[in-house]
């Protein structure tokens, strides 16, 4: 009886000393959501809601995009509130905010959705000017005189979301989130798909970000790719295609 007692301590010790990356491998169900920049989390309301109808807790992070650190810092205090585990998914922008904040101990994977995926040293800026969009409207991007940077509302349509009904692009041109200068400029430190795995989706049409970019970035990070024609607003007008790879992801981790 003692030697079977004292092997059931032994074990429950070596359980509660397990790092949570392998004792919760079996399960991922935390998704943090992380929006890219002229525009905030509410457009993932039908990606958060099909997610959540297969069982998994989302949670859309609402960073205010006044610096990369300020984001970041963001992020991470949502990060800290979840309950296990978690799939650290970015849009745009916001794949300069979850390629930081993905070096949590509690962040399982990362999903890049038509994202910026930087090495350490790149920023917003360098990326985008590295491979412009071709025919890319002209006097597209504009600023505020205390440096904010965001979309005509004009061209916003044909930019971010050409794929949406045209009353739904004008919304959100007109609700957009303006960035700072600050959040576009700031070297990138060290990226977290160097240590976790990640997972990309290329928006084929997208005219923010040149696709051929996007999908340099995910090769060179060694993410896995998919494909779908869409604008940049993919995550509006193709709800299923995001969410299925966010569910690879999250099922890829938790094997």
């Amino acid at each position: 009886m003692k030697r079977n007692l004292s092997l059931a301590v032994v074990a429950f010790a070596l359980a509660a000393a397990t790092p949570w990356s392998a004792a919760s491998a079996a399960d991922v169900k935390n998704v943090v959501i992380v929006h890219g920049a002229f525009a905030d989390g509410s457009g993932w309301r039908t990606v958060s809601d099909i997610l959540t109808g297969k069982g998994y807790d989302v949670t859309v992070v609402q960073q205010p995009l006044t610096s990369l650190e300020d984001d970041i810092s963001a992020v991470k205090r949502v990060l800290e509130l979840q309950d296990g585990p978690s799939v650290l998914v970015g849009h745009s922008y916001g794949g300069m905010v979850i390629t930081d904040a993905g070096n949590a101990e509690n962040v399982a994977g990362l999903v890049y959705i038509a994202a910026f995926q930087p090495e350490k040293g790149e920023s917003l800026v360098d990326l985008a000017q590295s491979k412009p969009v071709i025919n890319m409207k002209k006097g597209g991007l504009l600023a505020t005189k205390d440096r904010f940077f965001y979309l005509d509302t004009e061209a916003f349509p044909e930019l971010f979301a050409a794929d949406l009904p045209k009353a739904d692009a004008a919304f959100l041109a007109r609700s957009q989130v303006f960035a700072s200068q600050k959040a576009f400029t700031t070297e990138a430190g060290a990226p977290a798909w160097k240590t976790k795995p990640s997972w990309a989706l290329v928006a084929t049409d997208d005219r923010s970000i040149n696709p051929d970019l996007e999908r340099d970035m995910a090769k060179r990070a060694g993410s896995e790719i998919v494909e779908v024609k869409a604008s940049h607003a993919v995550y509006v007008s193709k709800p299923d295609d995001v969410a299925a790879l966010i569910v690879d992801a999250a099922t890829a981790v938790s094997k």
